[in-house]
């Protein structure tokens, strides 16, 4: 059969190669654009094409790509017994033994969407009970915290007081190999999909348990929808090289590849666990006034980690929330090989950057460095519920440089976009909201001067994502001969205020030259 052909028209066309959009069309031929121009040239294209969308003023632009995501998260807050109908500890453990019975290959029970109020050694010696030798844990509704039994505790190694992604990594070798997870992935992919995103860079706990099998079953049978770039986030042992060489040799698709690892330095500036260049305010939480850090990142880990990862030709990932560990990390980043223009021989990059000092910037972006922000991430909250936060723990001035988008697009970083999906789930409309107009969730505004234009941020969602991929020759911009991989939202979004933006809708999503969400 013969390529399929199908034009799409529209008086907001964004190539990602300018700042404005134009009145014209995309041409896709089989799984790649053939042509992209204004209007008037299109008639050879529309007297040629199987299909042609008129699509009025709707921006057509390249798909998104979210550069941090976590599938095992995501599927983490879909499987297992449904425990928000329970009203006792006996309906807990009920619920979990029907779970648990309807499936035998399962070596735990599993429960999400436990109400909160029931928490407590009540539950947990319930649960001893029940499950004496069977580990057992329920979820509340985000998994932010659990009931769990002694069995489970024995063979997880995490509390209900510490049970985040990077503590829970024992409980996905048992969670991750369940048909039900494997078969999640499909709604997961249509999830992003239908929100505009063709690509993601995936955080894969350590090796991945298993599931990159699934990737390449999948890859192979032509299942995917989207372009997933694997990165290996060590939590059960340090970066395995050996392991990222058999990933990378076996991923070379068009669809799934390996490219390197990610770690967590620091944690929030807002709970006083970041790192900061000076000392935290005389009034800081947690233990943190007068001093610059509470819990010392694994600097010396990262260290050697970066050196042997750099000299293998990966890429590293570093999440830093304060001025202080971000300016560690390009000092690290500053050590290491450069090309022949003086950028890093490797595209590695700084995620977060909830605080930074502008000099640091400036640094990375002369280093070729890649910023991978959270656009969406004000809207999580209201402004005096987060700020006063802040204040008290570094200041109004420091306050200054939080968010600074603006600083990092004005050094020559490359800017990109990340979700930390599943903490947000990708929203176009609230990126603008939150980094074109720094609004919270309840309008009130944020650092205006640390603001981007709706143009930077939507490159930022796609061609710096593609960058930050090492596959903008394949994606992320509007250009003949690169994969038809396309975002259509269901208006002229440079026609819309940043405050006006969150209901922006997307309208059609393209991959590979094929539908597959229209609204």
């Amino acid at each position: 059969m013969p390529d399929r052909s199908l034009v799409l028209l529209s008086s907001s066309v964004f190539t990602g190669r300018s700042d404005k959009p134009f009145c014209g069309y995309v041409a896709i031929s089989g799984n790649r654009i053939e042509s992209v121009g204004p209007a008037d040239e299109a008639a050879d294209y529309l007297a040629a094409a199987d299909e042609v969308r008129d699509l009025g003023a709707k921006t057509v632009m390249a798909g998104l790509v979210d550069v941090h995501t976590f599938f095992t998260g995501w599927v983490l807050r879909r499987i297992g017994a449904d425990l928000s109908s329970a009203a006792s500890a006996e309906d807990v453990a009920a619920a979990l033994s029907r779970w648990k019975k309807s499936r035998p290959q399962a070596p735990m029970a599993l429960g999400m969407n436990l109400p909160d109020d029931l928490l407590g050694d009540g539950l947990d010696a319930v649960l001893d009970d029940r499950f004496s030798s069977t580990p057992a844990v329920a979820f509340t509704t985000g998994a932010e915290t659990c009931a769990i039994n002694a069995s489970a505790s024995e063979r997880y190694g995490f509390t209900p007081k510490a049970c985040y992604a990077e503590m829970i990594w024992r409980l996905m070798r048992d969670y991750l190999p369940l048909q039900e997870v494997r078969d999640a992935y499909g709604d997961y992919m249509a999830m992003l999909n239908s929100r505009g995103v063709t690509a993601i860079k995936e955080m894969c706990f350590d090796d991945y348990y298993g599931f990159a099998d699934e990737m390449a079953r999948r890859e192979q049978e032509g299942e995917l929808t989207l372009r997933v770039d694997m990165m290996s986030q060590p939590v059960g042992s340090g970066a395995d090289l050996a392991y990222a060489r058999s990933a990378r040799e076996r991923f070379q698709g068009d669809f799934v590849r390996f490219s390197g690892f990610n770690r967590m330095t620091d944690r929030g500036v807002w709970c006083g666990l970041a790192e900061m260049v000076e000392p935290y305010e005389a009034g800081a939480d947690a233990g943190a006034a007068g001093k610059t850090v509470v819990e010392e990142p694994e600097w010396d880990l990262i260290s050697s980690e970066l050196t042997a990862i750099d000299a293998a030709g990966f890429r590293y990932s570093l999440h830093c929330q304060g001025d202080g560990a971000v300016r560690k990390v390009v000092d690290l980043y500053d050590q290491l090989p450069r090309d022949g223009e003086g950028k890093l021989a490797r595209r590695h990059s700084i995620t977060d950057l909830e605080n930074s000092d502008p000099v640091d910037l400036e640094r990375f972006g002369a280093m070729g460095g890649i910023c991978e922000v959270y656009p969406q991430i004000l809207t999580l909250d209201a402004r005096e519920d987060c700020l006063s936060m802040m204040r008290r723990q570094i200041g109004e001035a420091r306050l200054a440089h939080s968010w600074n988008r603006r600083g990092m697009v004005d050094a020559g970083c490359t800017l990109c976009c990340g979700t930390d999906l599943p903490l947000l789930i990708p929203n176009l409309g609230d990126s603008i909201y939150g980094a074109c107009g720094g609004y919270f969730a309840d309008g009130l505004d944020v650092n205006p001067q640390n603001t981007v234009s709706v143009a930077e941020l939507l490159r930022a969602w796609t061609f710096g994502g593609a960058y930050d991929l090492v596959r903008e020759d394949d994606f992320g911009t509007l250009e003949a001969g690169k994969f038809a991989d396309i975002c259509v939202l269901d208006r002229d979004v440079f026609a819309v205020d940043p405050k006006d933006a969150r209901d922006i809708q997307v309208a059609l999503t393209v991959i590979d030259g094929r539908i597959v969400y229209e609204a």
